[in-house]
């Protein structure tokens, strides 16, 4: 695998003519969208202005226009940028993946398969709509990975049967095989209780969450501020979280900067970085030659890759049962 300066190096000698091109394809883009985006507006408050006219005040079909308007303008902005973005993954991600390592395939309609997620069990709610893109698979040092952005969305009804979405998670989900098959399930959870309402109430919260195994306490200080375990063996988890794999997520957590969910279940372990935004995209308003948004691609990558030399997934420290 390739090392972040040797990436940056590939980035900026092979890839920036390329980013030159779509760069002014991106500046002909933004001047379009600004346009379509200020008649689109003229159009719309003229029209919103006669259904409130006519509709005498009525608040409630004004604001289902509003909806309505923002909705299509939302689908016709994605319509719009849709050739662009496909034109960036196609010959700016494509080839960072394959000199990161020439064993991954990259797939970007697709995302890392549903099942994974449930199975995970790093979140107690169930996803009632899974979607995600820019999925990765392959080996590395022997190892499968495989790791996309994903979005899993809880459906929701109020008492007039209308429907509202809220997220469950949002980020970058990576499942990679473990050296061990475990027979538990130990889940690492970001520590959000203490952090909020100190060590007293937030040991107490932690300990009566129903909706979790048995609480594992751990005995280390500074893994303990930052995550909580839960599992249904206290042996088992411990033999997993060994003082050395409690300093690598610490290390791995630290490399993130966003909150991070870890479980090990059967023999994969499963990774959720919450990020809030789809990671591989191509912005329309933001220039593809800055280079801190180059360092926010090649670093996203080269993080989600680098998990298995990080967590030393390929050296063999248990035999497979």
């Amino acid at each position: 695998m390739k090392s972040i300066s040797q990436l940056t190096d590939f980035y900026y000698k092979t890839l920036y003519p390329v980013l030159q091109e779509l760069e002014q394809e991106r500046e002909t883009l933004k001047k379009k969208i600004i346009k379509l985006a200020v008649i689109y507006a003229l159009f719309t408050s003229f029209i919103g202005y006669y259904i409130f006219k006519y509709s005498h005040g009525e608040i409630e079909i004004f604001l289902f226009f509003l909806f309505a308007a923002f909705t299509l303008g939302a689908i016709l902005y994605k319509y719009i940028i849709k050739e662009y973005k496909s034109d960036f993954k196609e010959k700016i991600i494509a080839p960072l993946i394959h000199e990161l390592d020439e064993n991954l395939d990259y797939f970007p309609q697709l995302h890392v398969q549903e099942g994974y997620f449930t199975r995970s069990r790093l979140f107690t709610s169930r996803p009632d709509r899974v979607s995600g893109n820019d999925y990765i698979r392959g080996k590395i040092d022997g190892v499968p990975i495989e790791f996309s952005d994903l979005h899993a969305e809880k459906r929701h009804k109020d008492s007039k049967g209308r429907t509202t979405w809220t997220t469950i998670f949002q980020g970058l989900f990576i499942v990679s095989e473990f050296n061990k098959h475990f027979k538990s399930q130990t889940v690492v959870l970001p520590d959000r209780a203490q952090r909020t309402f100190g060590d007293f109430i937030g040991n107490w919260l932690q300990a009566n969450n129903f909706s979790r195994n048995e609480l594992v306490k751990m005995d280390n200080p500074a893994f303990e501020k930052e995550f909580v375990v839960y599992s249904n063996d206290q042996v088992e988890a411990r033999y997993i979280l060994t003082h050395t794999m409690m300093q690598k997520l610490l290390n791995y957590k630290k490399q993130t900067k966003h909150p991070l969910y870890i479980s090990f279940i059967g023999g994969n372990i499963y990774l959720a970085i919450e990020y809030n935004k789809d990671l591989f995209e191509a912005s329309v308003f933001h220039s593809l030659l800055k280079y801190k948004i180059a360092m926010e691609y090649l670093k996203t990558l080269h993080l989600a890759v680098g998990v298995i030399e990080e967590l030393k997934l390929n050296q063999k420290l248990w035999s497979k049962l």
